[in-house]
């Protein structure tokens, strides 16, 4: 299971990989919970909402843990609904992501226990797209419009 993690203050969101479903079974969208068990000693977050492992998301007031067909009000004009397909609010073994909104901080930063942000490669590393970009935007404005038609394959003429 996939369990993503945001923090409110920072605006940031961290994903973390967990072995075993088991630990948030029979945990209900909106309900609060130590995530101690997941590796975040000291915090505690609230279940905002996940999905399963088709894709379809999970609906807050949809009680149970089965998918089912409900009609939901999609368009402006009244009376119009349209049925989807959506899972029921109770944590189960088909989920496949569940997202958490932390409400109290423990003592250790996110970043820190959760993993830093990317850092940018060295122009050494760079990719091959990278470095095409970098050429491209070197050469603007040192060849003529004329001499671009003449190179075979950059301009149609």
């Amino acid at each position: 299971m996939n369990v993503v993690v945001s923090d409110p203050k920072t605006r940031k969101a961290y994903s973390k990989k967990v072995d075993s479903a088991a630990v948030f079974s029979g945990k209900k969208v909106g309900q609060e919970m130590d995530l101690g068990i997941i590796g975040l000693e000291g915090y505690s977050g609230k279940i905002t909402g996940g999905s399963d492992k088709e894709g379809f998301p999970m609906k807050w007031d949809l009680e149970g843990g089965s998918r089912r067909l409900v009609f939901i009000s999609k368009d402006v004009k009244k009376g119009s609904r349209e049925k989807v397909s959506r899972r029921g609010n109770l944590v189960s073994d088909e989920i496949a992501q569940l997202n958490i909104k932390i409400v109290k901080e423990g003592k250790k930063k996110l970043e820190e226990l959760l993993g830093g942000v990317k850092k940018e490669p060295a122009d050494g590393n760079a990719s091959v797209k990278e470095q095409m970009v970098k050429e491209s935007l070197e050469n603007v404005g040192k060849i003529s419009a004329d001499e671009a038609k003449n190179i075979k394959g950059k301009v149609k003429g």
